[in-house]
């Protein structure tokens, strides 16, 4: 790292101090700030000839910028724009994304990110990052310590083999790192200068990607079994050694590794999965704030889940925590809960359920007759009748599953239904927020996982909240940085839905949007990392003095896009 941040002792004004001179600064994205450099930097770091004379403010860069971006002609054209943006001047990319934050957010991540990853190939500018394939198993350490700064503070992961709902994309999953850590900085402060996005190249089974003459990936099949474990062992000592203070997030593996993961390191370092616990947290949040609207309290709910993967897990797990935390046992709270997957409702007649399938399995004396039907396959609306849930959540991925026979049912037993059709992308979600609203005479309480515009029934305007993760997984970031967090729990996931849940205002409320809007998104995660601080002092995981002034701390630690004088100092 050629440069560092200082405090000028007799303004007390912070700059940057720099070792290079030229065009080594305005090609270096971190450093640059294009015609924004001001006559004395130009002069001092010799940049005459090499900058248009006029010197702009960073409101007419933004307008500049802004215009370009308006200009592309669809959503894919204006993720390239901002991916190039960022290539060359990070600052002017936050600063651009923050004063647009409704609008730009879906492009650099869902839903747009999905389309990226699927043509990452193609639209491939300038590497990010640290790409690691199996290949390169014996030299992690060497890669990890290629990154260019040597404290990294967040480090998302993935193996690309279950990208959203778009399954295995190979070295293209990497656009999900990147607009994940993308989205640390927006909505929490946290630094770009340390975050750090990981691909693990083991190849791939997507014989679309594998037939491509340009696919940048390894080009075999995928690495299973002993061989894969083996290899994220390594990768994870690896990390141990040489970032050892770092937090480290599990970002779209499939099912059956992303929880064999999280089990295999969470007490062996600061480590979470986001798709588990993030996903489980957010959707908590929802509900806390759902059951503000109903009347009802956390502790009344019932729970259909409409898809098994790991973020049902991760949703089913925190319920529970939470309605523990209201008086239930744990087996009184799992009885809650209950499942469907693509076979069905999870009951116990089925052989060779997963571990944590088991747990949430139904006996079939729960389950009532029908007749002329199969009673060891329960659809989705037969479960309904079931179970008599006051939630629905649908992490299913498949696009139309709550139909309107589904929402009827749901309105049939709840005056005030609560439907979270949560999977993303916009094409994989179970449903249209405006049909739930229309098929429940506006009675349903609706979130969704992708952004949806608001929907206008019977002369009301409902706002739709996005059951979105950035509520939570930057926060958590953002308290690891501050507060030194050692381990990860799922305890500290239940305090930051609550601190989620109650920056739902009135106002929100009053709209039927059971999240904030995004704009105040910045000051949801400073309330998800205080309370995160706090939960990880109280189990041991962090020092007691981070609580002094811990407001005043985080907020000074959350760095904003704005540019800072830079001095050359040899």
């Amino acid at each position: 790292m050629d440069f560092s941040i200082k405090v000028d002792p007799r303004t007390w004004q912070e700059y940057i101090a720099v070792q290079q001179k030229g065009r080594a600064l305005l090609i270096n994205p971190l450093m640059n700030k294009g015609t924004a450099f001001t006559a004395r930097e130009r002069d001092e770091l010799e940049f005459h000839g090499l900058l248009p004379p006029a010197v702009c403010t960073i409101e007419q860069q933004l307008e500049r910028t802004y215009e370009s971006f308006q200009a592309k002609p669809n959503n894919l054209e204006k993720f390239i724009y901002l991916t190039s943006l960022n290539d060359r001047n990070e600052t002017l990319f936050f600063r651009l994304l923050y004063e647009h934050m409704d609008e730009m957010i879906p492009i650099v991540y869902t839903p747009t990110v999905g389309e990226a990853c699927q043509k990452f190939s193609h639209i491939y500018r300038r590497g990010r990052g640290l790409y690691i394939s199996y290949k390169q198993l014996h030299n992690i350490e060497k890669i990890l310590g290629n990154f260019y700064y040597k404290n990294a503070s967040v480090i998302v992961v993935t193996d690309g083999e279950r990208i959203l709902g778009l399954g295995d994309q190979g070295a293209g999953g990497m656009a999900i790192p990147i607009g994940k850590l993308c989205l640390y900085t927006l909505c929490a402060g946290v630094s770009p200068y340390s975050t750090l996005p990981i691909m693990l190249d083991v190849g791939t089974d997507n014989e679309e990607r594998l037939k491509d003459p340009l696919y940048l990936g390894l080009r075999q099949k995928r690495v299973r079994g002993e061989e894969y474990q083996a290899f994220i062992d390594r990768f994870v000592d690896a990390v141990h050694k040489v970032f050892p203070n770092v937090l480290l997030q599990w970002e779209d593996f499939l099912k059956g590794n992303a929880i064999k993961q999280l089990n295999r390191f969470k007490d062996a370092l600061c480590t979470f999965n986001d798709d588990i616990q993030g996903t489980g947290a957010v959707v908590l949040a929802g509900i806390y704030s759902g059951v503000r609207i109903t009347g009802q309290s956390i502790r009344d709910a019932r729970v259909l889940i409409a898809g098994a993967g790991a973020a049902a897990q991760g949703i089913a797990n925190l319920i529970v925590s939470a309605l523990q935390e209201e008086g239930l046992s744990l087996k009184e709270a799992r009885k809650r809960i209950w499942m469907v997957d693509s076979k069905g409702l999870v009951t116990k007649t089925r052989s060779a359920l997963e571990g944590f399938k088991v747990t949430y399995a139904r006996d079939v004396d729960e389950i009532a007759t029908y007749e002329s039907k199969d009673r060891s396959r329960i659809t989705l609306e037969e479960a309904i009748v079931n179970s008599r849930p006051t939630v629905l959540l649908g992490v299913s991925a498949t696009p139309g599953i709550f139909r309107e026979a589904v929402v009827n049912a749901m309105a049939k037993l709840n005056e005030r239904p609560i439907i979270f059709p949560v999977s993303n992308p916009t094409s994989k979600s179970e449903c249209k927020p405006e049909d739930v609203i229309r098929w429940s005479e506006g009675r349903a309480i609706v979130a969704s996982g992708s952004p949806f515009p608001p929907v206008e029934y019977n002369r009301r305007r409902y706002r739709i909240g996005q059951c979105n993760n950035a509520f939570i997984f930057p926060g958590m970031g953002l308290s690891g940085t501050v507060g030194r967090i050692r381990r990860v729990t799922d305890g500290m996931f239940l305090d930051a839905a609550k601190a989620l849940a109650g920056k739902v205002t009135a106002r929100d409320l009053d709209q039927c949007a059971v999240y904030p809007e995004l704009r105040r998104i910045r000051q949801c995660s400073h309330t998800v990392a205080c309370a995160v601080i706090k939960r990880a002092v109280a189990e041991g995981y962090a020092d007691e003095e981070v609580l002094i002034k811990l407001e005043e701390t985080v907020e000074r630690a959350m760095w904003f896009p704005k540019y800072l004088p830079i001095r050359y100092e040899a």
